[in-house]
Order: C-alpha cells, then structure tokens, then sequence
C-alpha cells in the first residue's frame, strides 16, 4: 500500500487519505499488477508508528466533503436470471438498494457458487474475476 496525499476537511471524518493499493487487472496477455487509488477516512486507515507524515503532501479544505462509500463488495439477487446473484463493488449503482455486505474473500467464494456473477457496471469483473483465475488449479 502506498499513501499519496491527505485531506483536512470538516465533517464527521476529519482527515481524508488517498492510498494506492496493489491489485491485478486482465489483459489481452494475461495477468498483470496494477493499482487501485481510493480514498479512505481516518477510522480507516491508522498511522504505522515510527512513520514520518510530514512529508505527505497535506491538504485543508474547511467545506465538507461527502462521507465516502464502505469499501468491499455486496452480492445481491439478479433480476435478470432467475435464482442468480450478482456480486457488485459497494459503491456500485446497481447495489444502492442494499444486499449482503461481503469481504473480498467472501465475494470470491461467492463468485465460485453456481449462478453466480460479477456485476459489469462496477469493480466487480475488474478486480474479482482475475484474482480467480490466478487461483484455477490451486484447490
């Protein structure tokens, strides 16, 4: 995980940081590492001691910003297959009406059940589907 920069702001999360964290993408060649970049709130992210924060580049903004999205993964019935269940990342527009919250773990097995897929609208097919084929022949 990398920290790029951090946000003062008002509001309920006071500090804002924008990490990067290491992931994989598919492409034509295979499987390759890439990054994701979001932004976490203080509750989720805890200094490491004995690192230096100074050297973050800081940023104060007094207007509030919107309080972030949960991170993670939300499984949720298909409408369009009958008994089916897609798997979509939380901030996803198709999964705004709630579903089973899921860690990455658990939206992996999700994924490896029957009638079950990940949403194309979001993350999901991004991140979790080449992350299972890295575990193909591992079981």
């Amino acid at each position: 995980m990398r920290l790029y920069e951090r946000l003062q702001t008002t509001g309920r999360f006071p500090w804002r940081f924008r990490i990067g964290v290491p992931s994989w993408i598919a492409t034509e060649d295979g499987v390759e590492p890439a990054e994701y970049s979001v932004w976490v709130t203080d509750r989720q992210l805890r200094p490491i001691e004995g690192v230096d924060l100074s050297v973050v580049p800081t940023h104060r903004r007094l207007e509030a910003l919107p309080l972030p999205k949960p991170s993670g993964w939300v499984v949720r019935p298909d409408s369009q297959r009958r008994g089916g269940r897609l798997v979509h990342d939380t901030a996803c527009r198709r999964a705004a009406d709630g579903g089973q919250e899921l860690g990455s773990l658990e939206a992996l097995d999700a994924l490896m059940r029957p009638g079950t897929k990940a949403c194309g609208d979001c993350a999901a097919a991004e991140v979790l589907l080449p992350a299972l084929e890295l575990g193909q022949g591992y079981a």
